[in-house]
């Protein structure tokens, strides 16, 4: 591979192995690689022009993220979408979610303040913009994360916080399933306003009461009417 073609490659990792680990990752959970589709090593080396090496490194840190899984002597598939997985990976997001946000929310100072009002100012402007299928939208999904992420990012736990990206990571498909599914659309800028403004309070009993609700909703709505495109196991 050329220096020009290989700089290229790392555009959004510090390594050849982490820039395919966010190709695939960002095509596990927009469900273009869909759940349980094999990953094959030939066909990715011709996608990535990487050694199976290099590539093994990339699954191996997508499986320890939950997005892909070992298949015994056939290497590796994309992880399934189960109601038993989306469950347990609700429970799990709502627990450190609601600790981190309380944190956040007696330790976050002006700065703090200014980054979650900015955030959710950058996320209507989107809406604005493109109010028919924003959720859809690769820019409204960045700044999306980005409100979620500045929501929580005065805790002060680098700890919590990785576990939380990574949870965030495998959630975005049982989200961009609930967005396939569901018959009429959410009113999801007015829950990102709602809890704007009690974080911004400093009211954090309602914070996390908010931010349980906006996650269970998502749940919720991928069991009512995706169960039929998932697993039940």
């Amino acid at each position: 591979m050329s220096t020009t073609a290989l700089k290229a490659r790392k555009e959004f990792g510090k390594t050849l192995a982490s820039d395919i680990a966010h190709r695939l990752r960002n095509e596990i959970v927009t469900c273009r690689l869909k759940p349980n589709e094999s990953l094959k090593f030939d066909a990715l080396r011709l996608a990535f022009g990487a050694s199976f090496t290099t590539l093994r490194e990339a699954l191996t840190s997508l499986a320890a993220e939950g997005l892909v899984v070992t298949e015994e002597q056939r290497g590796y598939k994309v992880a399934p979408v189960t109601l038993e997985d989306l469950a347990d990976l609700t429970h799990a997001r709502i627990l450190i979610e609601v600790d981190l946000l309380r944190r956040s929310i007696e330790k976050g100072d002006d700065d703090w303040e200014i980054r979650v009002i900015s955030s959710l100012h950058r996320l209507a402007k989107i809406e604005e913009r493109a109010p028919e299928d924003y959720a859809n939208n690769a820019e409204w999904k960045l700044a999306h994360r980005q409100f979620h992420e500045a929501l929580v990012s005065a805790s002060g736990s680098p700890t919590l916080l990785a576990m939380r990206n990574a949870l965030f990571d495998r959630a975005e498909r049982y989200r961009n399933l609930s967005a396939m599914f569901r018959p009429r659309p959410r009113d999801k800028a007015g829950e990102h306003r709602a809890l704007m403004q009690v974080a911004i309070s400093r009211n954090a009993d309602q914070a996390c009461d908010l931010i349980c609700s906006h996650i269970q909703t998502t749940s919720d709505n991928v069991a009512k009417y995706a169960a039929g495109a998932i697993g039940a196991t």
